[in-house]
């Protein structure tokens, strides 16, 4: 079937929040799209987690809030399996009227980043591993999720337990054909610490691929779950007594001929994946924003909660915040185990990416690897509060050399406006505004 066949497709682009804005169009738009037929104004990319425009955005006073103009990125269409009419999605990405990158959408960043390496004729290969929490909002109170083969309340976690998975059969099953049907190579799925909380494995593959497919991932968990009852959020810290959620990125660096930088023919690896190490911790204080995005966020980011919070790296040890893999030299490579589930991919992934490089450009060497459980160890820390870590972003010279300008002021304002509005609600109705929106 034709896209022109279609009585209405979908376009959307990636806000500063990771949420899609974009328009339900007529199936015969697919042939204007490539030409710009489809107009935004360059502000929709830049609104805050509710919504609304940012207060004095330079974008809306200095500009007359102009429009910027839509363009695929050669990734769609995509279906949508948890609609009732298919609405095929052409992700798309904002460029000036003139045909430049709009350096205020986060894909472009993370692109920008990605022709660092390439210059240097390397290929940045990417997985991620995605927890999220299955809910029941139904009520004033955000509460655990039923078993739809019992009915009953989930009462405690079920890490790694087969008969919890075959409650929720319908929903995974769902969860693996729409990810087939959308091109989202989604491997292993688990129960994990949390009650109700699950993590899936997406699969290597080149990195903005990868971040594109953990942004229609999130998506496509929150739909389907919807159609099977309940909820699924990408909350940091849905329960403040459970488990929160997380992502791991892991990443590698293949040269021209396809070897991997990082893979000395031992378990320690290259001097290039040592400064890389070196750069991501250099850049983990200051891009705490990224990781953790939102005032939720810092509710995961506690002693004790099974998230890091100071800035260490190890080989082998789940406890660290860098975490360097065994197995086959050739697959040697960087785990990141910082961000919650709740960012936005391609920021978190040019956050992580970008000061991987600066390490690597800078030739850094990191300090020796703990051993041992990291929260036992005086480390350099992440950003503790959410004001800090918005201070801290916005003041980096590091981060300054990875992300445009324009993005980190319009991002340092988001998160301001942000933080106004989030500390006249009480804490226990944030969920109201993060459950769907992260």
């Amino acid at each position: 079937m034709e896209l022109s066949d279609y009585p209405t497709i979908r376009v959307a682009a990636c806000d500063l929040n990771g949420q899609m804005r974009g328009k339900r169009v007529p199936g015969d738009y697919a042939a204007k799209l490539d030409s710009g037929a489809v107009r935004m104004p360059l502000s929709v990319l830049n609104v805050d987690i509710f919504g609304a425009d940012i207060e004095n955005s330079p974008l809306v006073f200095e500009t007359g809030d102009a429009d910027g103009v839509l363009r695929p990125t050669g990734r769609g269409p995509v279906p949508l399996p948890w609609l009732n009419a298919p609405q095929p999605l052409i992700p798309m990405t904002m460029y000036h009227e003139d045909g430049t990158p709009f350096d205020g959408d986060p894909r472009h960043a993370l692109e920008a980043v990605l022709e660092r390496y390439a210059a240097r004729g390397w290929q940045v290969v990417a997985a991620t591993e995605l927890e999220f929490t299955l809910v029941d909002d139904s009520g004033d109170a955000l509460k655990h999720v039923r078993s739809p083969r019992s009915g009953r309340r989930l009462d405690a976690p079920g890490i790694l337990s087969m008969s919890q998975m075959d409650s929720f059969d319908d929903f995974l099953t769902a969860l693996y054909e729409g990810c087939a049907a959308m091109g989202i190579p989604a491997q292993t799925a688990t129960i994990e610490a949390g009650i109700g909380q699950f993590e899936v494995t997406l699969d290597h593959q080149d990195a903005l691929r990868a971040a594109d497919d953990t942004w229609l991932f999130k998506a496509l968990i929150k739909g389907l779950a919807r159609r099977h009852g309940f909820a699924a959020t990408f909350m940091a810290k849905p329960f403040d007594e459970d488990a929160g959620n997380g992502m791991h990125m892991h990443f590698s660096v293949l040269d021209g001929d396809g070897r991997n930088v990082f893979d000395n023919g031992g378990a320690a690896g290259t001097d290039t994946l040592r400064a890389a190490v070196a750069g991501c911790l250099a850049g983990m204080p200051p891009a705490t924003l990224l990781f953790a995005p939102h005032a939720n966020s810092y509710d995961r980011l506690v002693p004790g909660a099974h998230a890091p919070t100071g800035a260490a790296w190890a080989y082998e040890n789940r406890t660290a915040a860098i975490r360097i893999p065994g197995g086959p030299p050739a697959a040697r490579r960087i785990e990141h185990r910082v961000a919650g589930g709740d960012i936005n991919p391609y920021l978190s992934f040019a956050a992580i990416l970008g000061a991987a490089m600066a390490g690597i450009e800078d030739a850094m060497t990191p300090p020796a690897p703990i051993t041992g459980n990291a929260y036992d160890l005086n480390l350099p820390g992440l950003a503790a509060d959410w004001q800090t870590a918005i201070d801290r972003f916005e003041a980096s010279e590091l981060i300054a050399r990875i992300l445009p300008s324009g993005l980190i002021r319009n991002l340092v304002m988001t998160k301001r406006q942000e933080l106004s509005a989030m500390s006249a609600i009480p804490h226990e109705a944030w969920w109201k505004t993060y459950l769907e929106t992260v």
